[in-house]
Order: structure tokens, then sequence, then C-alpha cells
């Protein structure tokens, strides 16, 4: 009897891990809902957002472990949404998922680079696999990112790209 009293008593001490919340923004409604429906069957929970700018009030009202944002989009774009997050300091780890890929203006200011890039048309497995290696990285790079508001500082240490 004893072996189903330790039974018992580690499954009472078994820890649940959190699921991971994401922030799709895409005005393309078609992506929007692809994306999200990948990520909610890879047991991710899901928020989105249509342009940049309903991603901001997202984002300042709710804490997410991803955004995941297209590039051009009306009234606040992807490259716009990162700056924002950044110069408010706010950690956390994006992968912009754009046919148009703002490359030009990341040779200027490294610090508004997404950790990852990801260009449209994508597979599943590119898209599923770039967001795993991201939340990966971040789950494993607790002290870097913490010191992401210094991205002044060192910017060449900032961000992955795949």
């Amino acid at each position: 009897m004893p072996h189903e009293a330790n039974a018992a008593g580690s499954r009472q001490r078994a820890v649940t891990i959190p699921v991971q919340r994401v922030l799709v923004v895409d005005d393309e409604p078609m992506i929007r809902l692809l994306n999200t429906d990948i990520l909610v069957d890879a047991g991710f929970r899901v928020d989105t957002a249509e342009d940049g700018a309903a991603a901001w009030d997202a984002l300042q009202l709710n804490q997410y472990d991803l955004l995941i944002t297209d590039n051009q989009m009306p009234k606040v774009g992807g490259a716009e949404l990162i700056e924002k997050i950044r110069v408010s300091g706010m950690v956390l780890p994006v992968i912009m998922a754009s046919a148009t890929l703002p490359e030009e203006g990341y040779i200027e200011h490294l610090w508004l680079q997404p950790f990852a890039m990801v260009l449209k048309p994508y597979s599943l497995a590119e898209f599923i696999g770039a967001v795993k290696t991201i939340l990966h990285a971040a789950s494993h790079a607790g002290e870097r990112m913490a010191l992401m508001p210094n991205w002044k500082s060192d910017p060449q240490s900032f961000g992955a790209r795949l």
C-alpha cells in the first residue's frame, strides 16, 4: 500500500505548465484565422488584432509570451509596433510574418529587429517551428531578455534570426 500512497502523492505534486499566450496581428482575416488555428492546435492561448494600433491596445491590457505580426498594415504597421514595444521597455519576443520585411530600417536600427522573420507564403512547419524556437530561446534566456531595455548599449546581442 505505501507504493499507492506515493503514486497519489506524486500526482498531487505535479506541476502544471502554464499555457503560453500569443498575440497574432495581421490585417488579412484569413491569415489571422489560419495562424490562430495553427497555434491553438499546438496548445497556445491566442488573441488577435487586425492592425498594430489594436495590438498596441491589447499589449497595454494583457501579458503575452510572444507577438507575431505582419509588417504592412493600416494605422500602425509591424515595424512601427516593434519600435513602440522597444521604446516602452516591454520585454516581448517578436516574430514578423510578412510578405514585406523592412530589412533596410534594421540596418540603421538593429534594436528594432524582431527575434525572427518568416516570409509569406510560409509553410506550417516553418511557422510553428519559428514559434517554438523563439519561445524556447526566450524561456532559456530570462536574464538576457530582462536586460533588453539596455538595447542601445549593445544592439548586436539583441535578437535572433531564423
